[in-house]
């Protein structure tokens, strides 16, 4: 049985090294290849892969939205997140929005291979080298960073560019009320200005897209 992969990334030079290292494995072929969240959609639509292999940053959302849409539909396809942001975040918010396995992209093509045929038969797993370290780290470090239901609806219309008075519109809240919440985000991500806050929500997976 070969495996049919789909590979999603916006550098083509990256795909076309992981599909050449996949054709070299002999059990596995690279049917569908795309560069936005857009495009993932909608191939992962016609071509039904049995394994996605997609990166974390893309030009129109993030890979752990894709993760997350094709999950809400298919829990038995396996899915690879490959990522150059192979921070302690980044893995748990994969682990969370249902990946099969994390790999950094300065590992070797074959060890995403290995994980693409791990996902492949174990989808519902996750498979990641760093991820026992990371659980240490996180059991003996600070609490992850939680947002209040209202501080998330501020961050989420932060992310699509509205600014402090828009927002309060937005929610029917005062501009003070509106400044606090904003003060209190940029408190917990540990940021000084939006630029930095909306980085780092998005590494954490706090949120799924940005708005340019």
């Amino acid at each position: 049985m070969v495996t049919r992969v789909l590979l999603v990334d916006d550098h083509e030079l990256i795909r076309q090294g992981l599909a050449r290292a996949f054709e070299r494995h002999g059990q596995m072929t690279v049917i569908g290849q795309a560069a936005s969240v857009a495009e993932a959609k909608v191939a992962w639509a016609s071509l039904k892969p049995d394994v996605v292999v997609t990166d974390l940053q893309l030009p129109d959302g993030t890979g752990l939205e894709m993760i997350r849409a094709i999950r809400a539909e298919d829990a038995d396809v396996g899915i690879v997140m490959l990522t150059m942001h192979a921070g302690d975040d980044q893995i748990f918010a994969a682990m969370e929005a249902g990946a099969s396995a994390f790999v950094g992209k300065d590992s070797k093509a074959s060890e995403v291979v290995q994980a693409a045929a791990h996902a492949a038969v174990s989808p519902r797993s996750f498979l990641c080298s760093g991820l026992t370290a990371a659980m240490m780290r996180r059991a003996s470090g600070p609490a992850p960073t939680k947002l209040t239901d209202r501080e998330q609806e501020v961050l989420e219309l932060l992310a699509d560019g509205l600014g402090t008075a828009a927002i309060a519109r937005q929610l029917f809240m005062s501009e003070s009320t509106a400044k606090t919440h904003i003060t209190r985000i940029y408190e917990k991500l540990g940021a000084s200005n939006r630029a930095q806050a909306l980085v780092t929500a998005m590494r954490s997976g706090l949120l799924s897209s940005v708005t340019p």
